[in-house]
């Protein structure tokens, strides 16, 4: 009885810090995400800081949510919205980097008001309401 006791402990434990591990994870995630919104939201609105060390950074933040979603595993039986988060990420990314960040730089402000208000924004909330779903 003292076994079987000791293991539903053990495994109890085990399964409270995996579940303590994701949402810790997915905290992280979040606030990256928001680093590479700020980093973004500085470059577009601050017409003085369009330089190259804040395309660094606005280049760095994304990457960071990009190296870290790498890293990470869907929690058991949320698969689907893990894949949809990681999917709406990338086609942010992508967006922001190939259509976004030119405009900005080429001066198009209406331009990128009208994607970053858009389907980014769009894109930005379904990525930060899954990372609540998943954990965050």
């Amino acid at each position: 009885m003292k076994k079987l006791l000791a293991s539903f402990f053990v495994a109890l434990l085990a399964m409270t810090a995996t579940s303590w591990a994701n949402a810790n994870e997915f905290s992280d995630l979040r606030t990256e995400l928001s680093a590479a919104r700020e980093s973004l939201i500085t470059l577009m609105t601050n017409k003085d800081k369009r330089g190259a060390d804040q395309q660094k950074i606005v280049k760095a933040t994304a990457d960071a949510v990009s190296a870290h979603l790498a890293k990470m595993k869907a929690p058991a039986g949320k698969e689907a919205q893990f894949k949809e988060m990681v999917e709406a990420w990338n086609a942010f990314k992508k967006t922001r980097e190939v259509e976004l960040v030119p405009a900005i730089l080429a001066g198009k402000d209406d331009e990128a008001r009208k994607l970053a208000g858009g389907i980014q924004k769009e894109r930005y909330t379904k990525c930060q309401q899954i990372v609540g779903d998943l954990g965050g």
